[in-house]
C-alpha cells in the first residue's frame, strides 16, 4: 500500500506579519483620531450652545438697564457693574485669541454682576410691579433656566472628553496631535447659582435699621 506524501505546509512570510500588525495600528489610530476629532467637536457644540444663550442675556441687558435706571435714588454702580461685564463678556467671546478660560471666567464675571444688580432691585418693590420690569423678568427667568441647563450640558460633555484624552492609550494620541483638556464651568463665590430672579415682594419695602 503507497504511503500518502504529507505536503509541505507553508511558512507566512515575517513581512506578512510586520504587514498585518501595521494595518491593525493603522486602524486603531485612524478609529482613535476620528473618536477623539468627533468628541471635541461635541464639546465646541455644547460651547457654542452656552455662548448662545449667554447671548440672549446680553441682549436683555439694555432692556433692563432702561428700565431700572429711571428709578429714584438707585444705585448707579450697580448698572455701571453689570455693563461693564456685559461689555467684557461680548469682546471676550468675540475675540478669536481669547482661551476659553478667559471666556469661562467673563462669563462668570456676568453672573456675579447680573446677581448683585437683581439683589439691589428687590429694594426697590415699586420698580418690580411695572410693567416693563414683569416683562423683563419673565425673559430673564427663562434665559437663566437654559444658561444652567446649557451649562450643565457644556460641563458633561467635555468632563467625559477630558477623561477620553486621559485614557491610556489615547492619551499618547491624544499628547501627538495637541488634543487639549477643555476647561469647565466651576462653582466661584457669586457665581455658582443662577441670578435669583424671584420678585414677589410685598406692598412695602422692609424699613432698614436706624444708623
Amino acid at each position: 500500500m503507497a504511503k500518502a506524501v504529507a505536503t509541505p505546509t507553508k511558512k507566512i512570510p515575517t513581512w506578512a506579519y510586520l504587514v498585518g500588525a501595521v494595518l491593525i495600528l493603522g486602524g486603531w489610530l485612524m478609529s482613535s483620531y476620528n473618536g477623539l476629532v468627533s468628541a471635541q467637536g461635541e464639546v465646541q457644540k455644547t460651547w457654542s450652545q452656552v455662548e448662545a444663550e449667554y447671548q440672549r442675556r446680553a441682549d436683555l441687558i439694555p432692556s433692563l438697564v432702561a428700565t431700572v435706571q429711571g428709578a429714584a435714588d438707585f444705585e448707579q454702580s450697580t448698572l455701571v457693574e453689570v455693563t461693564e461685564a456685559r461689555t467684557k463678556w461680548m469682546n471676550t467671546s468675540a475675540d478669536p485669541t481669547a482661551s476659553r478660560e478667559d471666556q469661562i471666567a467673563a462669563s462668570q464675571a456676568f453672573d456675579s454682576a447680573l446677581s448683585r444688580l437683581l439683589v439691589t432691585v428687590e429694594a426697590y418693590p415699586t420698580l418690580t410691579a411695572t410693567e416693563g420690569f414683569q416683562t423683563f423678568q419673565s425673559q430673564l427667568e427663562g434665559t437663566e433656566n437654559r444658561i444652567t441647563v446649557a451649562r450643565m450640558d457644556y460641563n458633561d460633555i467635555a468632563g467625559d472628553y477630558n477623561i477620553k484624552i486621559r485614557s491610556f492609550p489615547t492619551n499618547l494620541l491624544a499628547g501627538m496631535f495637541n488634543f487639549e483638556e477643555s476647561p469647565l464651568f466651576e462653582s466661584s463665590e457669586g457665581s455658582e447659582d443662577a441670578p435669583n430672579v424671584d420678585f414677589s415682594f410685598g406692598e412695602e419695602p422692609v424699613a432698614e435699621p436706624a444708623q
